[in-house]
């Protein structure tokens, strides 16, 4: 388990996080189920990191409600739906938090959602973009872009810059999220005359990638699609090159490859890879360097997109709880659908289905020496 009551322990000089009860009148406290260890930890870390670095400005800035500090009680769910499932009972039931953000995939908000919605919690996905996610009920929300608005403008760009007719797709059947991200791309792919040459599929714990992609080799496309989380994406990267696909096959990812981590494993066979992000480090604007220059300096490495939606959900939330003057789910639920804020990410506000109201702000980035770039 992990927990962070920073700012509140050192405003009352403590440091265990087994006194949140004690200090219930002094502070707000939120729950957070991520990924914090297994191979899919790489998202969660960041956005844990995101939440705490927001959290702790908000409460040096005077914190929520007049004055009290907000707290964060971040439960790992190791990738697990089960593990994620029991957190946020934990959550819910022992803890009693009104809100939860996460969990960090979309196979484990499928299975969460349910059970927080049941309870009346106000739970906000800040990386799950698979379709149906806020479906699931009144009390589910999303700060991150569903793929279906974001992998259209990738798509467009590989056409209409790099000339792509020809694709191949590749996806993991046994993730929702990969399998949504799929979708997406096929009916983008559809919309734009490519001719699929072959649906090649995958486990997500695979690491043999070679007869997929030696079909596809004597296919001749232009490009390949493919939609699974960062590790497996990395290995196809890899295995594509060992086998001589060329360069000017360029591989096209959803968003499990918006992470530096596809670059530390995959290296020089990332190159080229395009991938579309509601956020790029590099934006000019005074908010999101600040952040930026705040978080290398807190955490000794950049930032990614799952920070930096973090960071902005931690926002979105406390200035929720104080337009609702309360810490009750109910009023939070209804103060977090007047959302009107502009942060790292840009403007946000939420439709009235609780997603993200404009995919305005997407880029297209490739990744080049092992770091992501504006494809121009």
């Amino acid at each position: 388990m992990y927990r962070s009551l920073r700012a509140a322990a050192l405003a009352l000089g403590i440091a265990s996080a087994a006194t949140v009860p004690a200090l219930a009148q002094d502070t707000v406290t939120v729950g957070a189920v991520e990924i914090l260890s297994g191979p899919a930890s790489g998202y969660g870390i960041a956005i844990k990191s995101g939440l705490e670095m927001a959290m702790d400005e908000i409460n040096a800035a005077g914190g929520v409600l007049g004055g009290k500090n907000l707290a964060l009680i971040v439960e790992d769910s190791a990738g697990n739906k089960d593990q994620a499932v029991n957190a946020a009972r934990k959550l819910i039931g022992r803890d009693k938090v009104p809100l939860i953000i996460g969990p960090t995939l979309s196979n484990e908000m499928f299975a969460v959602g349910p059970v927080s919605n049941g309870r009346k919690i106000v739970t906000i996905g800040t990386s799950t973009t698979a379709a149906g996610i806020t479906a699931m009920g009144d009390y589910i929300f999303r700060t991150a872009l569903p793929e279906a608005d974001v992998i259209p403008v990738t798509f467009k760009t590989a056409k209409e810059k790099l000339g792509v007719k020809t694709i191949a797709m590749m996806y993991a059947n046994d993730d929702a999220f990969a399998k949504s991200g799929f979708d997406s791309m096929k009916a983008a792919a559809e919309e734009l005359g490519f001719e699929i040459a072959t649906i090649e599929t995958f486990g997500s714990k695979d690491s043999d990638f070679s007869a997929q992609l030696t079909k596809i080799k004597s296919l001749n496309v232009d490009a390949i699609a493919v939609s699974a989380l960062v590790e497996p994406v990395a290995g196809i990267l890899l295995q594509a090159r060992q086998l001589g696909l060329p360069e000017t096959v360029r591989f096209i990812g959803g968003n499990g490859s918006n992470s530096p981590r596809l670059g530390e494993i995959a290296g020089e066979a990332a190159n080229g890879l395009l991938v579309g992000s509601p956020w790029f480090i590099a934006k000019k604007d005074e908010l999101n360097q600040k952040f930026v220059t705040d978080f290398q300096a807190r955490y000794n490495k950049a930032p990614d997109q799952f920070a930096a939606q973090a960071y902005d959900t931690m926002k979105i939330v406390a200035e929720a709880i104080d337009r609702a003057g309360s810490a009750e789910s109910d009023k939070i639920r209804e103060a977090l659908l007047a959302t009107d804020h502009t942060g790292v990410m840009g403007p946000f506000k939420f439709t009235e289905g609780r997603d993200p109201a404009s995919a305005e702000g997407v880029v297209v980035l490739t990744m080049q020496g092992g770091k992501f770039e504006i494809f121009e």
